[in-house]
């Protein structure tokens, strides 16, 4: 007799997805009449969010501002300090956020459409890019990236999707991306032992309860924890349980310290193949080989680095606690391999990753390098 074997744990019940619901509003204290929330979808018809700050002046250079992964647009407009959006309006400049679809503001964040990091290079940042100068017309355009936002702006740039920039600062990983070695094995046993039951782990412990499946992630988050708050070990001691640090401590202030599960969002498991493979090549490559759809990313980024057409700020953090040194790395591998772009590296002496724009002293430590680039080259 042949008996079927069966698995007695339930797996995880599929997620309702929802795409209607509006996106949370940004938290900010700029005048309302300032801030244009902009209709808009990728290419591929997915929902995002587009903002635009209105200045009224119509001379200003615009400056997209990318997230990182799991954050929002939020990081750039912290009431509670002085962000980058304040430094970029007293600079003269006009700032536009975007949040594409890794965005904690979006209401599918955690419920919608899988994804891989082709599909925000394809089809999310170059029809922002395009809105945006139908917009502003003949004015330069600049983008200051975050982390994943600045890694697949890298993708789009090297596919020649966004030509034309007047000039790009990517802060902590662009061309070549680099792990600490227990962060990549940690990243690779979670997405194989946690993915048949998970496919996020959370950020705040209030929402999911004690008795959840991810208290274990908590518990492990916690070990030799200088802080008391479950969000704040599975971001600074943990990363989403891969044993990185996403800031500086010190540097955030009491009010941003705790409204980080409001800044970050779940992250998502079903990212790690692509994150993985990018990681193991040092390298932007694209997920997707066979798709014809996504032929127009080149399959390795940094071999098609050359179609660069405009200067780059790689910035980074001395403690970057999450790429280390990815930055310095990058900046000497195009140094060798194409000298001909105008690259610049500039390291933030004492900061991490997150905290150099959310900070409280951003504006001092970081910010200036950011403006004396953009204004250079205005």
């Amino acid at each position: 007799m042949i008996f079927k074997a069966t698995n007695s744990r339930p797996r995880p019940a599929l997620r309702r997805v929802r795409t209607t619901t509006a996106l949370r509003p940004l938290r900010h204290r700029l005048h309302p009449a300032a801030v244009e929330e902009i209709p808009f979808r990728a290419g591929d018809g997915v929902r995002l969010g587009l903002t635009r700050i209105d200045t009224g002046e119509q001379d200003r250079p615009a400056v997209l501002l990318l997230h990182g992964h799991t954050a929002s647009a939020d990081m750039f407009v912290l009431p509670e300090t002085r962000n980058l959006v304040d430094a970029l309006l007293d600079g003269g400049y006009e700032p536009w956020l975007l949040d594409w679809r890794g965005s904690c503001r979006l209401p599918y964040n955690a419920t919608g459409q899988k994804y891989t990091y082709d599909d925000v290079a394809l089809y999310d940042i170059p029809v922002a890019v395009s809105h945006i100068r139908a917009r502003i017309g003949d004015r330069p355009l600049f983008v200051v990236a975050h982390c994943i936002g600045s890694l697949t702006l890298s993708l789009s740039m090297t596919a020649g999707l966004v030509p034309g920039l007047a000039g790009v600062v990517s802060q902590g990983v662009f061309l070549t991306p680099k792990l600490a070695g227990r962060t990549s094995l940690r990243m690779s046993l979670a997405g194989e032992l946690l993915k048949s039951r998970i496919d996020h782990i959370p950020v705040d412990f209030r929402k999911v309860g004690l008795w959840s499946r991810y208290t274990p992630l908590f518990a492990l988050a916690s070990r030799r924890a200088s802080c008391p708050d479950p969000t704040c070990q599975i971001l600074h001691n943990s990363a989403w349980g891969t044993g990185a640090s996403l800031f500086v401590h010190e540097h955030l202030s009491e009010t941003t310290h705790g409204r980080l599960a409001e800044l970050l969002g779940p992250a998502p498991l079903w990212i790690l193949p692509h994150l993985r493979r990018i990681e193991l090549a040092r390298s932007v490559v694209r997920w997707h080989d066979t798709d014809l759809r996504y032929r127009t990313l080149p399959p390795n980024a940094l071999d098609a680095a050359a179609r660069i057409d405009t200067p780059v700020l790689l910035l980074s953090g001395s403690e970057n606690g999450l790429w280390l040194d990815s930055q310095k790395l990058c900046h000497q591998v195009l140094a060798r391999r194409q000298p001909q772009l105008d690259v610049t590296y500039a390291e933030i002496p004492g900061y991490g990753h997150l905290d150099t724009f959310l900070g409280r002293g951003a504006a001092l430590d970081v910010f200036g390098h950011i403006l004396d680039f953009l204004d250079e080259r205005r």
